[in-house]
């Protein structure tokens, strides 16, 4: 326990020539060592920096809003020039791209690799969520690096797509495919005859004379006699064991049963033309870009249309 001296006078420590404070525990005494000159003059700097700060800065809160600070800068206004600039940077590359036709610009090349890059970010920032970083894709979602199209792979066609997407209501240019569901239409044992029939053009399964039967019945409209698709109706390749959900029986019997019905949202009323040419550029740089036709992209088959493909009323 502390304990105060009786005899008030100061009494100085003769080593150190500092005063006693005067409290003592277990005969050990405090002295009255003055802070460090450095030490004093860093946290007088700091008081002085903070009230600069507040001065200059925004700093404190109010009811809504917050002091404005004599500089008058804000984050919000920091990040706003930092856009202007970046907008201005590319500019020239958008002002391009807006008087390109997208059927020329692969033969562009230098054009071409501009948008590919400005694609890789804008893919980054709109598609990854469905297709993945690297574009690979995942169930029900297609892998963008291969060269399985539903509609088309060149630059053109890839970007209609992105343009006008694929089933949205109320959109007439959307890309529309309609695959009837079978179930009720077609018995159990025909449904696992068809599922056979379907596998055996991969080489998955033996064929069937029953399952080619009701292929040619009923699906062949579509995906063409050899199943090999036809993408004026974007009807899938089922030759090729490039699945969109899966090739296993259990996957095929319930596509064929319930059909499946994917949206992708058109990109038109979100991003601009010059943004969607570099989509498409840089989804055509993957891998499994086609050559750009001579004829122009087909337009995409109207719901009415489609159906009556399937047999639909």
């Amino acid at each position: 326990m502390a304990k105060k001296p009786t005899d008030h006078s100061q009494r100085i420590d003769q080593p150190t020539g500092t005063a006693f404070v005067g409290h003592e525990w277990d005969g050990i005494e405090e002295l009255d060592t003055p802070m460090p000159r450095w030490w004093l003059w860093t946290f007088y700097i700091t008081i002085i920096w903070a009230l600069a700060y507040v001065i200059m800065y925004p700093a404190w809160p109010l009811v809504n809003s917050a002091t404005k600070g004599m500089l008058g800068w804000t984050s919000r206004g920091e990040l706003a020039a930092e856009m202007q600039a970046a907008d201005a940077k590319r500019a020239p590359l958008v002002s391009a791209l807006a008087a390109i036709p997208v059927e020329q610009l692969v033969a562009d090349q230098r054009l071409y690799q501009g948008a590919v890059a400005g694609g890789a970010a804008a893919f980054k920032v709109h598609c990854v969520q469905c297709h993945g970083s690297g574009a690979m894709g995942s169930k029900g979602y297609p892998n963008l690096n291969d060269d399985d199209w539903l509609w088309g792979g060149d630059i053109a066609a890839i970007h209609y797509t992105l343009t006008n997407g694929i089933r949205n209501p109320d959109h007439a240019e959307t890309r529309q495919s309609a695959m009837p569901a079978f179930d009720g239409i077609l018995t159990p044992a025909e449904i696992a005859a068809l599922v056979g029939h379907v596998q055996s053009l991969s080489g998955k399964a033996k064929p069937n004379a029953k399952g080619a039967e009701l292929f040619a019945t009923n699906c062949a409209s579509c995906h063409g006699p050899d199943g090999k698709g036809l993408r004026e109706f974007g009807a899938p390749n089922l030759s090729d064991n490039i699945w969109l959900y899966g090739g296993d029986r259990a996957t095929l019997t319930q596509t064929i049963k319930q059909s499946r019905q994917g949206v992708m949202p058109r990109w038109n009323d979100k991003l601009d033309p010059a943004t969607i040419k570099m989509l498409a550029a840089y989804v055509h740089s993957l891998g499994g870009g086609e050559a750009t036709p001579a004829a122009a992209t087909p337009a995409a088959p109207t719901m009415m249309e489609a159906k009556a493909a399937n047999g639909q009323p």
